[in-house]
């Protein structure tokens, strides 16, 4: 990034947010948001680590010759995470369209073709996203950390059509 502190700010609006979802787990009832909030801070703390491991390294390259070129590969490569770093707190869907398979939170691989004497259908399950109301008091906080933070956080049911 070109701003010198990108990332100390980053960490800061992370470390704040993290706060806030733990503050907010501690009012809530319900047993689903309960574990909703626990992979939400999770996730932030991961983001956070993964902070922590781009800033050491650009302290290094302050600090040392790095002559093989390591460090700077390095920190490359967790920019790199970190611009795609995401947050899935419910189901994850991977589908493959060559294979016509598709598995759920990293689960076994299912073939989707199917045919009868009508012909060949396919038929691939779909990802939908949790409400407002679903999320009560979360859905606040995660459209912060979206906004403010730019992180992408999923919050989806897998639905079998």
């Amino acid at each position: 990034m070109s701003d010198d502190w990108y990332y100390v700010h980053q960490l800061a609006v992370l470390g704040g947010l993290r706060l806030i979802v733990l503050a907010n787990r501690i009012v809530c009832e319900d047993e689903f948001l309960l574990e909703l909030h626990d992979e939400l801070a999770e996730g932030l703390a991961a983001a956070i680590a993964r902070l922590r491991s781009i800033m050491a390294l650009e302290r290094q390259l302050a600090n040392d010759t790095d002559e093989g070129g390591l460090a700077a590969f390095q920190l490359h490569g967790e920019e790199e995470c970190l611009a795609r770093f995401r947050i899935t707190l419910l189901d994850d869907l991977e589908i493959d369209f060559e294979t016509h398979e598709y598995r759920v939170n990293g689960g076994e691989w299912h073939y989707v073709l199917s045919a009868d004497c009508d012909g060949i259908e396919i038929s691939y399950p779909s990802l939908v996203a949790l409400t407002d109301d679903e999320l009560g008091t979360l859905a606040p906080i995660v459209r912060s950390i979206r906004n403010e933070a730019c992180i992408a956080i999923s919050i989806a049911r897998v639905v079998y059509n």
